[in-house]
């Protein structure tokens, strides 16, 4: 009888395997031991050989899939490939890095399979075949384990830097195997109209845009300010910026403030406490600007920007012009 397979999912950082995808290698060499196979399941292009930057650190099988349309393919095409991979190979459990990459990934593939997925995981171990994922929570106060009893496979993304990459003796067997690639049709900004805003608070705006303490100069709310009048919305704040002449209590976002479910919310310099999820975690379209790629807010994200506020929400306006 085979070996339950535990899987890595490899990720690519422009020519290269993604740092974390090694040390999740490592880690997860030590919880098969003798009772699981380690598979590492790698999409790349044709030309690509990204397998030799995996084979050093001892997985037992290398699972390749290629196609030269997946360097420039999006979450919901890799999400898709990886749902093809399980229902044809049925992993016990399969492990992403709690990167960007990672985060938004992770989840498509969970709605598809119907599973569980514990997300931002600090520690991992094996109780006979179920997986038990050690996570922070409530404002990282307490340390929860995490089990998915019934469902299959069991999947977790693990933050970057938990473990330490090893390298291996032996080597691991390289393999390909092929799916069906389905696009998916790209979001495109063909237009920007400007949209009356009806709302008298920022608990009845339909579009938000929200800033922290990472966009709190004049200039970022100046322009914040624009922006919301495009979109016909209007602006919130995280607690910290209460302190501004500009707000009061009545633009607060969060435990202490508002409890918002716009159709759209757009959030600038906003690490994503617990405090303010709370109080907009049920948007309909959550978006994230953070220069910080391990920001929390990213991990209620749809659309994530790693990279200047300032940038970002120029850009954006630009659309209007």
């Amino acid at each position: 009888m085979s070996k339950p397979e535990l899987w890595v999912i490899a990720e690519r950082r422009l020519d290269h395997i993604e740092p974390t995808t090694q040390q999740l290698i490592t880690k997860a060499r030590d919880l098969a031991g003798n009772s699981f196979k380690t598979v590492v399941i790698l999409l790349e292009a044709t030309a690509d050989h990204l397998e030799d930057e995996l084979t050093p650190y001892g997985p037992d099988e290398i699972r390749v899939v290629r196609d030269d349309r997946f360097p420039t393919a999006t979450d919901a095409e890799h999400a898709d490939a990886l749902q093809q991979l399980v229902e044809t190979y049925h992993p016990n459990g399969i492990l992403f890095g709690a990167t960007i990459t990672g985060r938004s990934i992770a989840p498509r593939l969970q709605a598809k399979l119907q599973t569980g997925l514990t997300a931002d995981a600090l520690g991992l171990r094996y109780d006979g075949e179920t997986l038990i994922a050690v996570k922070p929570s409530y404002g990282d106060n307490i340390m929860c384990e995490i089990t998915i009893p019934e469902r299959r496979p069991q999947m977790v993304t693990v933050r970057p830097n938990t473990f330490v990459a090893e390298e291996a003796a032996g080597t691991a067997e390289v393999t390909t195997t092929t799916v069906t690639f389905h696009p998916v049709d790209r979001l495109q900004v063909t237009a920007a109209t400007p949209v009356v805003n009806t709302a008298t608070t920022v608990g009845d705006a339909s579009r938000v845009v929200a800033l922290g303490r990472g966009a709190a100069s004049a200039a970022m709310v100046n322009h914040a300010t624009q922006l919301a009048e495009k979109l016909g919305g209007r602006i919130g704040v995280s607690r910290p910026l209460t302190d501004q002449d500009r707000f009061t209590h009545d633009d607060q976002i969060g435990q202490s403030g508002n409890t918002i479910h716009p159709e759209l919310i757009i959030n600038f310099g906003i690490s994503g406490a617990v405090q303010f999820l709370v109080g907009m975690q049920d948007a309909k379209t959550i978006v994230a600007v953070n220069s910080d790629p391990d920001a929390p807010i990213f991990d209620v994200a749809d659309y994530g920007y790693v990279g200047d506020a300032q940038t970002f929400m120029t850009a954006l306006l630009a659309q209007f012009n």
